[in-house]
């Protein structure tokens, strides 16, 4: 386990934007990706947000949410609002990058943050926002069993993929859709540490997958701004 998380450790320090994008004048969210050591695999914790909730209700996510006057940047919101959801205390969680950041369709400029957690971590849901907890193997998201790619389009105009993994939680024999944001969020953290191709098409330049994200996220940023500047 210990030889994991080191290999990890080194593999995504190559990948950490730190606050690069954080003075963009956009409305500010963050997640948190944890991970954790299993049967000596890297698994991801998820979340699947309450029906009572008015926004993407039964929804696969990340634990996080917008940020608040008092959290000094997104790392420390990413951790406010894992402990909210699932209980988690930020001691418990050992942060180790920010990986480049995304655009939800409320135009948040959202920051995954990468963090380990210990596998004994028995979460604890907040039932007004989180209906159950699970976690997927981190290799599912480059060797899927099930996985489709669609064209998609963004209020703003720009044009990419968005990908939906089907996974069947032995736990709780359950079948868990993850798409959007959080799919893609999963997919990039999967190939930053694998360094392989994934068994499907991406919209990355694989050998330089640092420069693609950063491109991709830019030609994203500059649609929305260029929206927003339109609708003036």
């Amino acid at each position: 386990r210990d030889r994991t998380r080191e290999r990890v450790r080194r593999r995504l320090r190559e990948f950490d934007v730190g606050a690069r994008f954080s003075r963009l004048p956009l409305p500010r969210a963050a997640v948190l990706l944890p991970l954790l050591v299993r049967g000596g695999a890297l698994h991801l914790l998820l979340t699947v947000r309450s029906l009572q909730l008015r926004r993407s209700p039964g929804e696969v996510c990340f634990p996080g949410g917008k940020s608040e006057a008092s959290d000094k940047d997104e790392i420390d919101t990413a951790l406010r609002e894992a402990k909210e959801e699932v209980g988690l205390e930020p001691e418990k969680v050992e942060v180790i990058c920010r990986l480049v950041p995304g655009i939800d369709k409320m135009n948040y400029l959202v920051t995954p943050v990468v963090g380990f957690i210990e596998d004994t971590f028995q979460a604890t849901p907040n039932p007004d926002e989180v209906s159950a907890v699970f976690v997927v193997p981190l290799e599912y998201f480059v060797k899927p069993l099930i996985h489709s790619t669609l064209p998609y389009a963004t209020s703003s105009g720009h044009s990419s993929w968005m990908h939906c993994f089907m996974y069947h939680d032995q736990e709780h024999q359950t079948s868990f859709k993850i798409w959007g944001l959080t799919a893609h969020f999963a997919l990039f953290l999967a190939l930053a540490v694998y360094g392989e191709r994934p068994t499907f098409a991406v919209d990355y330049d694989i050998d330089n997958l640092v420069s693609s994200a950063e491109n991709n996220f830019m030609n994203l940023y500059a649609s929305v701004s260029k929206r927003k500047k339109s609708n003036l």
